[in-house]
């Protein structure tokens, strides 16, 4: 899961700790053997027509393209480096994003007043998470799969509830 739960003490009261990201199916190491292997197979034409002035025509597209796939890349990891971290203690409840080019935004609330609540349908997608209080709702973990909302979600509740605070019943 592209999540971790921190547990830890504070001042006689548990306090837990939730740092979200982005799921990273391609490391970097496969990055470099993406981009090796395509430079290979788009080479590999370029030898029958070696010392003619078609390979001159071919070679600039070719390389274009390459270039194209290096780029799309590096902007789709340079929007994996957004992430979420989310503290509940007693007294309060912060959630703070750290977007890939923009500032950090932060909502924080008081704790007895935060409400964890999901929504099947009717948000940008199927089973949205979001926290509300202090008059507003923000989403938490948009950019996790369904499957991974759900059962954050449930941790969600839970670590609420392991921090006494008042929350719904799951089957609401």
């Amino acid at each position: 899961m592209p999540y971790r739960w921190n547990d830890e003490l504070k001042d006689e009261g548990k306090t837990r700790q939730l740092a979200l990201w982005p799921h990273r199916s391609l490391p970097r190491w496969g990055f470099a053997a993406f981009i090796l292997i395509t430079v290979g197979m788009i080479s590999l034409p370029l030898f029958s027509v070696l010392g003619t002035a078609v390979l001159w025509g071919m070679l600039p597209f070719l390389l274009i393209a390459v270039a194209a796939i290096w780029f799309a890349l590096e902007a789709s990891y340079k929007s994996g480096t957004l992430e979420e971290q989310l503290t509940i203690d007693p007294e309060s409840v912060v959630l703070r994003r750290r977007n890939p080019r923009g500032p950090v935004q932060e909502w924080d609330c008081q704790s007895y007043w935060a409400k964890v609540q999901m929504h099947e349908t009717g948000g940008p997608v199927p089973h949205y998470v979001t926290l509300q209080g202090k008059g507003r709702e923000v989403e938490i973990g948009a950019f996790l799969s369904e499957d991974e909302r759900k059962a954050l979600y449930s941790e969600l509740l839970e670590a609420f509830r392991a921090v006494a605070l008042p929350q719904p019943h799951p089957s609401t």
